[in-house]
Protein backbone atom coordinates (compact mmCIF):
# COMPACT_ATOMS: atom_id res chain seq x y z
CA UNK A 1 0.00 0.00 0.00
CA UNK A 2 1.39 3.38 -0.97
CA UNK A 3 1.99 5.88 1.82
CA UNK A 4 -0.20 8.99 1.82
CA UNK A 5 1.46 12.39 2.14
CA UNK A 6 -0.08 14.64 4.79
CA UNK A 7 0.65 18.36 5.38
CA UNK A 8 0.63 20.03 8.82
CA UNK A 9 1.47 23.59 7.83
CA UNK A 10 4.28 25.23 5.90
CA UNK A 11 7.33 23.00 5.51
CA UNK A 12 5.87 20.13 7.61
CA UNK A 13 5.18 17.04 5.56
CA UNK A 14 4.88 13.45 6.92
CA UNK A 15 4.01 10.17 5.31
CA UNK A 16 1.10 8.34 6.91
CA UNK A 17 3.32 5.45 8.07
CA UNK A 18 5.48 7.98 9.95
CA UNK A 19 2.61 9.26 12.12
CA UNK A 20 2.86 8.38 15.83
CA UNK A 21 0.47 5.64 16.88
CA UNK A 22 -1.16 5.25 20.30
CA UNK A 23 0.87 2.99 22.55
CA UNK A 24 -0.93 -0.25 23.32
CA UNK A 25 -0.28 -2.47 26.31
CA UNK A 26 -0.50 -6.19 25.74
CA UNK A 27 -1.41 -8.43 28.64
CA UNK A 28 1.28 -10.89 29.73
CA UNK A 29 0.30 -14.50 29.04
CA UNK A 30 0.93 -16.66 32.10
CA UNK A 31 1.75 -20.28 31.37
CA UNK A 32 -0.25 -21.83 34.22
CA UNK A 33 -2.40 -21.20 37.29
CA UNK A 34 0.65 -21.23 39.57
CA UNK A 35 3.22 -18.65 38.39
CA UNK A 36 6.85 -17.87 39.18
CA UNK A 37 8.24 -14.56 40.49
CA UNK A 38 9.94 -14.00 37.12
CA UNK A 39 6.62 -14.35 35.29
CA UNK A 40 4.89 -11.95 37.67
CA UNK A 41 7.65 -9.33 37.32
CA UNK A 42 7.43 -9.53 33.53
CA UNK A 43 3.65 -9.15 33.72
CA UNK A 44 3.87 -6.12 36.03
CA UNK A 45 6.38 -4.49 33.68
CA UNK A 46 3.72 -4.61 30.95
CA UNK A 47 1.14 -2.71 33.01
CA UNK A 48 0.16 0.76 31.86
CA UNK A 49 2.28 3.31 33.76
CA UNK A 50 -0.65 5.55 34.79
CA UNK A 51 -3.48 4.88 37.21
CA UNK A 52 -6.01 6.53 34.89
CA UNK A 53 -5.53 3.92 32.17
CA UNK A 54 -8.53 1.67 31.53
CA UNK A 55 -6.38 -1.11 30.04
CA UNK A 56 -6.55 -4.49 31.83
CA UNK A 57 -3.81 -4.81 34.42
CA UNK A 58 -1.96 -7.45 36.41
CA UNK A 59 -2.80 -6.83 40.07
CA UNK A 60 -0.72 -8.41 42.88
CA UNK A 61 -3.11 -9.29 45.72
CA UNK A 62 -1.70 -10.01 49.16
CA UNK A 63 -3.53 -12.67 51.15
CA UNK A 64 -1.27 -12.29 54.19
CA UNK A 65 -2.75 -14.05 57.22
CA UNK A 66 -1.57 -15.70 60.42
CA UNK A 67 -3.34 -18.11 62.75
CA UNK A 68 -5.11 -16.44 65.68
CA UNK A 69 -2.80 -18.33 68.06
CA UNK A 70 0.36 -17.15 66.28
CA UNK A 71 3.08 -17.17 68.96
CA UNK A 72 4.54 -13.89 67.68
CA UNK A 73 1.09 -12.20 67.56
CA UNK A 74 1.65 -11.28 63.89
CA UNK A 75 -1.18 -10.06 61.70
CA UNK A 76 -1.62 -10.10 57.96
CA UNK A 77 -2.06 -6.35 57.69
CA UNK A 78 1.13 -5.65 59.66
CA UNK A 79 3.06 -8.04 57.41
CA UNK A 80 1.57 -6.38 54.31
CA UNK A 81 2.68 -2.94 55.51
CA UNK A 82 6.12 -4.26 56.40
CA UNK A 83 6.89 -5.84 53.02
CA UNK A 84 4.84 -6.21 49.85
CA UNK A 85 5.03 -6.26 46.08
CA UNK A 86 4.63 -2.72 44.66
CA UNK A 87 1.05 -1.83 43.58
CA UNK A 88 -0.34 -4.64 45.75
CA UNK A 89 -3.78 -4.66 47.33
CA UNK A 90 -4.58 -6.44 50.63
CA UNK A 91 -7.38 -9.03 50.80
CA UNK A 92 -8.32 -9.50 54.47
CA UNK A 93 -9.92 -12.94 54.83
CA UNK A 94 -11.02 -12.08 58.37
CA UNK A 95 -13.03 -9.12 57.05
CA UNK A 96 -14.19 -10.27 53.61
CA UNK A 97 -16.40 -13.08 54.87
CA UNK A 98 -19.94 -13.97 55.89
CA UNK A 99 -20.51 -11.77 58.97
CA UNK A 100 -23.60 -13.75 59.99
CA UNK A 101 -21.71 -17.04 60.31
CA UNK A 102 -20.32 -18.07 63.67
CA UNK A 103 -17.44 -19.82 61.91
CA UNK A 104 -14.23 -18.04 60.83
CA UNK A 105 -13.95 -16.41 57.39
CA UNK A 106 -16.71 -18.33 55.63
CA UNK A 107 -17.34 -17.25 52.04
CA UNK A 108 -19.02 -13.83 51.75
CA UNK A 109 -22.22 -13.15 49.85
CA UNK A 110 -21.98 -12.25 46.17
CA UNK A 111 -22.81 -8.61 47.01
CA UNK A 112 -20.15 -8.45 49.72
CA UNK A 113 -17.55 -9.95 47.40
CA UNK A 114 -18.32 -7.39 44.67
CA UNK A 115 -18.15 -4.56 47.22
CA UNK A 116 -14.77 -5.79 48.49
CA UNK A 117 -13.33 -6.04 44.98
CA UNK A 118 -14.63 -2.55 44.20
CA UNK A 119 -12.92 -1.08 47.27
CA UNK A 120 -9.72 -2.92 46.32
CA UNK A 121 -9.90 -1.14 42.97
CA UNK A 122 -9.94 -4.41 41.05
CA UNK A 123 -11.82 -4.57 37.77
CA UNK A 124 -13.29 -7.73 36.33
CA UNK A 125 -10.90 -7.69 33.36
CA UNK A 126 -7.82 -7.40 35.60
CA UNK A 127 -5.52 -10.38 35.96
CA UNK A 128 -5.06 -11.07 39.68
CA UNK A 129 -2.00 -12.82 41.13
CA UNK A 130 -2.48 -13.77 44.79
CA UNK A 131 0.49 -14.21 47.12
CA UNK A 132 1.37 -14.99 50.75
CA UNK A 133 3.85 -13.67 53.29
CA UNK A 134 7.59 -14.23 53.06
CA UNK A 135 7.48 -15.41 56.68
CA UNK A 136 5.21 -18.41 56.08
CA UNK A 137 5.48 -19.10 52.37
CA UNK A 138 2.46 -20.80 50.80
CA UNK A 139 -0.30 -20.66 53.41
CA UNK A 140 -3.40 -18.48 52.90
CA UNK A 141 -3.02 -17.30 49.30
CA UNK A 142 -4.49 -20.50 47.82
CA UNK A 143 -7.68 -19.82 49.81
CA UNK A 144 -8.04 -16.29 48.43
CA UNK A 145 -7.26 -17.41 44.87
CA UNK A 146 -9.84 -20.19 45.26
CA UNK A 147 -12.36 -17.62 46.54
CA UNK A 148 -11.89 -15.47 43.44
CA UNK A 149 -12.46 -18.55 41.30
CA UNK A 150 -15.63 -19.44 43.24
CA UNK A 151 -17.04 -16.02 42.29
CA UNK A 152 -15.99 -16.42 38.69
CA UNK A 153 -13.19 -13.89 38.35
CA UNK A 154 -11.92 -14.71 34.83
CA UNK A 155 -8.16 -14.51 35.35
CA UNK A 156 -6.70 -15.66 38.66
CA UNK A 157 -3.21 -16.95 39.44
CA UNK A 158 -1.14 -17.87 42.47
CA UNK A 159 2.46 -16.77 43.07
CA UNK A 160 4.89 -19.56 43.95
CA UNK A 161 5.92 -17.70 46.08
CA UNK A 162 6.62 -14.37 47.83
CA UNK A 163 9.53 -15.79 49.84
CA UNK A 164 11.31 -16.61 46.57
CA UNK A 165 10.33 -13.17 45.19
CA UNK A 166 12.12 -11.55 48.14
CA UNK A 167 15.12 -13.90 48.11
CA UNK A 168 15.71 -13.35 44.39
CA UNK A 169 15.79 -9.58 44.85
CA UNK A 170 12.60 -8.53 43.10
CA UNK A 171 11.25 -5.11 44.20
CA UNK A 172 9.35 -4.67 47.45
CA UNK A 173 7.92 -1.67 49.24
CA UNK A 174 6.82 -0.91 52.80
CA UNK A 175 4.80 1.58 54.78
CA UNK A 176 1.13 2.55 54.50
CA UNK A 177 -0.14 1.51 51.06
CA UNK A 178 -1.84 3.86 48.61
CA UNK A 179 -5.63 3.79 48.70
CA UNK A 180 -6.75 2.36 45.34
CA UNK A 181 -9.30 4.11 43.18
CA UNK A 182 -12.74 2.57 43.49
CA UNK A 183 -13.83 0.30 40.69
CA UNK A 184 -17.31 -0.87 39.71
CA UNK A 185 -17.02 -4.60 40.14
CA UNK A 186 -20.22 -6.34 39.01
CA UNK A 187 -22.05 -8.61 41.43
CA UNK A 188 -20.95 -12.13 40.42
CA UNK A 189 -22.61 -15.50 40.54
CA UNK A 190 -21.48 -18.19 42.97
CA UNK A 191 -20.09 -21.47 41.68
CA UNK A 192 -21.76 -23.97 43.99
CA UNK A 193 -19.95 -26.84 42.25
CA UNK A 194 -16.69 -25.81 43.96
CA UNK A 195 -18.05 -25.73 47.53
CA UNK A 196 -19.39 -28.35 49.95
CA UNK A 197 -21.79 -27.44 52.75
CA UNK A 198 -22.26 -29.11 56.13
CA UNK A 199 -25.47 -30.97 55.30
CA UNK A 200 -23.83 -32.79 52.39
CA UNK A 201 -20.70 -33.56 54.41
CA UNK A 202 -22.85 -35.03 57.16
CA UNK A 203 -24.60 -37.29 54.66
CA UNK A 204 -21.23 -38.37 53.24
CA UNK A 205 -20.04 -39.14 56.76
CA UNK A 206 -23.05 -41.30 57.59
CA UNK A 207 -22.87 -43.08 54.22
CA UNK A 208 -19.17 -43.90 54.44
CA UNK A 209 -18.56 -47.63 54.07
CA UNK A 210 -22.16 -48.42 53.15
CA UNK A 211 -22.87 -50.49 50.07
CA UNK A 212 -23.61 -48.31 47.05
CA UNK A 213 -22.26 -45.09 48.60
CA UNK A 214 -20.15 -42.90 46.33
CA UNK A 215 -16.44 -43.31 47.03
CA UNK A 216 -15.44 -39.71 47.82
CA UNK A 217 -11.86 -39.01 48.91
CA UNK A 218 -11.73 -36.50 51.79
CA UNK A 219 -8.27 -34.98 52.25
CA UNK A 220 -7.53 -33.26 55.57
CA UNK A 221 -4.74 -30.64 55.60
CA UNK A 222 -4.41 -30.43 59.40
CA UNK A 223 -1.48 -31.94 61.28
CA UNK A 224 -1.42 -35.71 61.76
CA UNK A 225 -1.75 -35.28 65.52
CA UNK A 226 -4.96 -33.29 65.20
CA UNK A 227 -6.29 -35.79 62.64
CA UNK A 228 -5.43 -38.69 64.96
CA UNK A 229 -7.21 -36.93 67.82
CA UNK A 230 -4.16 -36.87 70.11
CA UNK A 231 -3.23 -33.18 69.69
CA UNK A 232 -5.59 -30.35 70.64
CA UNK A 233 -7.25 -28.01 68.18
CA UNK A 234 -6.00 -24.39 68.23
CA UNK A 235 -9.55 -23.16 68.92
CA UNK A 236 -10.67 -23.84 72.50
CA UNK A 237 -13.52 -26.24 73.06
CA UNK A 238 -13.16 -28.19 69.81
CA UNK A 239 -12.54 -31.92 69.84
CA UNK A 240 -9.77 -33.11 67.55
CA UNK A 241 -10.08 -36.19 65.36
CA UNK A 242 -11.24 -36.75 61.80
CA UNK A 243 -14.26 -37.36 59.57
CA UNK A 244 -15.19 -40.94 58.59
CA UNK A 245 -13.15 -42.07 55.61
CA UNK A 246 -10.86 -39.05 55.49
CA UNK A 247 -7.14 -39.21 54.69
CA UNK A 248 -4.53 -37.24 56.61
CA UNK A 249 -2.52 -35.05 54.23
CA UNK A 250 -0.78 -32.27 56.19
CA UNK A 251 -0.29 -29.42 53.74
CA UNK A 252 3.42 -29.17 54.58
CA UNK A 253 3.97 -32.44 52.68
CA UNK A 254 3.10 -30.57 49.47
CA UNK A 255 5.66 -27.80 49.96
CA UNK A 256 9.42 -27.49 49.66
CA UNK A 257 10.75 -27.56 53.26
CA UNK A 258 13.04 -24.55 52.69
CA UNK A 259 11.20 -22.20 50.31
CA UNK A 260 7.67 -23.25 51.36
CA UNK A 261 6.75 -23.18 47.66
CA UNK A 262 4.77 -25.93 45.96
CA UNK A 263 6.71 -29.01 44.98
CA UNK A 264 7.02 -29.65 41.23
CA UNK A 265 3.96 -31.35 39.69
CA UNK A 266 5.62 -34.74 39.34
CA UNK A 267 6.57 -34.75 43.05
CA UNK A 268 3.04 -33.71 44.01
CA UNK A 269 1.69 -36.67 42.07
CA UNK A 270 4.08 -38.96 43.94
CA UNK A 271 2.72 -37.65 47.27
CA UNK A 272 -0.86 -38.33 46.19
CA UNK A 273 -0.02 -41.78 44.88
CA UNK A 274 1.81 -42.65 48.11
CA UNK A 275 -1.43 -41.86 49.98
CA UNK A 276 -3.24 -44.38 47.81
CA UNK A 277 -5.43 -41.74 46.16
CA UNK A 278 -7.28 -42.37 42.91
CA UNK A 279 -7.40 -39.51 40.37
CA UNK A 280 -10.55 -41.02 38.87
CA UNK A 281 -12.57 -40.53 42.06
CA UNK A 282 -13.87 -37.18 43.40
CA UNK A 283 -12.03 -35.16 46.06
CA UNK A 284 -13.17 -32.96 48.93
CA UNK A 285 -10.48 -30.99 50.75
CA UNK A 286 -10.80 -29.86 54.36
CA UNK A 287 -8.68 -28.41 57.19
CA UNK A 288 -9.33 -26.36 60.32
CA UNK A 289 -11.29 -23.43 58.88
CA UNK A 290 -11.11 -23.83 55.10
CA UNK A 291 -7.82 -22.00 54.53
CA UNK A 292 -5.11 -24.65 54.13
CA UNK A 293 -7.62 -27.02 52.49
CA UNK A 294 -7.10 -24.79 49.44
CA UNK A 295 -3.40 -25.73 49.44
CA UNK A 296 -4.37 -29.34 48.72
CA UNK A 297 -6.93 -28.18 46.14
CA UNK A 298 -4.24 -26.14 44.38
CA UNK A 299 -1.73 -29.00 44.50
CA UNK A 300 -4.25 -31.37 42.92
CA UNK A 301 -4.89 -28.78 40.21
CA UNK A 302 -1.19 -28.11 39.61
CA UNK A 303 -0.38 -31.84 39.44
CA UNK A 304 -3.38 -32.44 37.16
CA UNK A 305 -4.36 -35.22 39.55
CA UNK A 306 -8.07 -35.68 38.86
CA UNK A 307 -10.40 -33.29 37.07
CA UNK A 308 -11.48 -29.79 38.07
CA UNK A 309 -15.11 -30.93 38.10
CA UNK A 310 -14.41 -33.58 40.76
CA UNK A 311 -12.59 -31.33 43.22
CA UNK A 312 -14.41 -29.37 45.94
CA UNK A 313 -13.60 -27.68 49.25
CA UNK A 314 -15.55 -27.97 52.51
CA UNK A 315 -15.87 -24.32 53.53
CA UNK A 316 -16.68 -24.85 57.21
CA UNK A 317 -14.06 -27.60 57.60
CA UNK A 318 -13.22 -29.08 60.99
CA UNK A 319 -14.29 -26.04 63.03
CA UNK A 320 -17.86 -26.33 61.76
CA UNK A 321 -17.82 -30.13 61.78
CA UNK A 322 -16.66 -30.55 65.38
CA UNK A 323 -19.01 -27.78 66.51
CA UNK A 324 -22.13 -29.24 64.91
CA UNK A 325 -21.97 -33.04 64.96
CA UNK A 326 -23.05 -34.85 68.08
CA UNK A 327 -20.32 -36.52 70.19
CA UNK A 328 -22.41 -39.70 70.07
CA UNK A 329 -23.00 -39.61 66.30
CA UNK A 330 -19.88 -41.57 65.40
CA UNK A 331 -18.89 -38.77 63.01
CA UNK A 332 -15.72 -37.84 64.93
CA UNK A 333 -13.13 -40.58 64.58
CA UNK A 334 -9.88 -40.96 66.51
CA UNK A 335 -6.94 -43.17 65.66
CA UNK A 336 -6.36 -46.07 68.02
Amino acid sequence: MAATALRFGPGIRLLSHQLPRPFSFQRFAFSSYVVTPKELKEALDKNAPTTISTAPRTIPLSAAWFMPNDPEKRTGLESFKKQRIPTSRFFDIDAIKDPESEYPHMLPTCDAFADAMSHLGIRRDDEVVVYDTAELGIFSAPRVAWTLRVYGHPKVHLLNNFRIWVNEGYPVESGPPDVPNLSKYPVPSYNTDMVVKFAEMKTIGYDHGKEGAEDIQILDARSKGRWDGVDPEPRPGLSSGHMPGSTSLPFQELLDPETKAFLPPEQLRQVFEAKGLDPKKPFITSCGTGVTAAIIETALKEAQFGSDEDRRLYDGSWTEWASRVSPTSGLIKKSK
